[in-house]
């Protein structure tokens, strides 16, 4: 009885981290939009994930230990990193943070997809009706039921969530081998890096933009980043990959409440009947996985937790 309640109280606990990571992650998408207005997409990427890598690295310096193998992981997380984030903030230039939250977190429907048609691991049907639906939403979110083709900024931060979901497969089977937060730290110093050099060549940072930009930095860098990313690494390691996912799938929802309130930015009922069809896509589909998976102890198979990333 003893060992079942201190299991029920870790599972308590992952779910409250994942919660909070959620709204830190929801409210990192008003920041995005806040730094789009001072700083090109690599270098506002470049300066929040070096800034956190920095920040955690007094943390985890001993923690590296001896040259191993396992750490070669950090080189495909940090390039997804950097790939993934870098189509998101160009396309939040010039989308809403309510389109930006929904549109990145089809990546939770296309996960166990990939892993079926990459990884040959079996999926139910529900997860392709899932993802059928999702599209329609994400047609209905982007042209407002105007258009055929979606807006730029959208399409970019939709193929950005197909690179989401593959930095999500990565982190599943990379958390599990290595320490949590060394992997963080080294996916965080490599896009940093990776962000800053591809400003150098396009838009280098100035002075007056940065300070104008400072709040949405910190906020990203510190909060979305530093600790967001962090948080979700433990908590992924005690919740099963699905009740993560479903938990995590809120980020969309924090970033719609955050849009309207802090930045102004609302949905016409076409966009917000867009986004109903995301998060019920989402919710119905992991909903189902939930009910076939109850063990919430970490194995080394890739079992996928949930990822990414405002």
């Amino acid at each position: 009885m003893e060992s079942r309640h201190s299991l029920t109280s870790t599972r308590i606990f992952s779910d409250l981290i994942l919660l909070t990571t959620a709204m830190i992650w929801g409210g990192g998408f008003v920041s995005q939009r806040v730094a789009a207005r001072y700083l090109s997409f690599f270098a506002f990427n470049g300066v929040r994930f070096l800034l956190a890598g920095l920040v955690m690295l007094p943390f985890v310096i001993k923690l590296i230990g001896k040259p191993d193998r396992r750490l070669l992981w950090i080189l495909p997380a940090g390039g997804l990193l950097f790939a993934g984030s870098a189509l998101q903030q160009a396309g939040m230039e010039s989308t809403s943070a309510a389109n930006g939250g929904f549109l990145t977190s089809v990546y939770v429907v296309l996960v166990p997809l990939f892993m079926a048609l990459f990884w040959k691991k079996s999926t139910p049907a529900i997860n392709w009706v899932a993802a059928i639906v999702a599209v329609a939403g994400s047609y209905l979110l982007s042209t407002n039921g105007m258009g055929i083709l979606p807006t730029k900024g959208d399409l970019l931060v939709l193929i950005g969530s197909v690179l989401w979901a593959l930095h999500v497969i990565v982190v599943g089977l990379a958390v599990n081998r290595l320490n949590v937060f060394v992997f963080s730290t080294g996916q965080f110093l490599l896009a940093g890096l990776l962000h800053l050099g591809f400003s150098a060549f396009t838009q280098p940072v100035t002075l007056p933009d940065l300070q104008a930009a400072l709040p949405a930095v910190l906020y990203a860098g510190l909060g979305s980043v530093a600790i967001g990313f962090t948080l979700q690494a433990v908590g992924q390691k005690y919740a099963p990959a699905a009740d993560a996912a479903l938990i995590l799938s809120l980020e969309s929802v924090f970033a719609a409440v955050g849009g309207y309130f802090i930045l102004r930015e609302g949905l016409t009922p076409v966009q917000f009947a867009g986004a109903a069809l995301i998060f019920t896509a989402i919710t119905f589909a992991q909903l189902m996985q939930v009910k076939k998976k109850r063990t919430p102890i970490p194995s080394t198979q890739p079992e996928i937790p949930p990822d990414p990333v405002p």
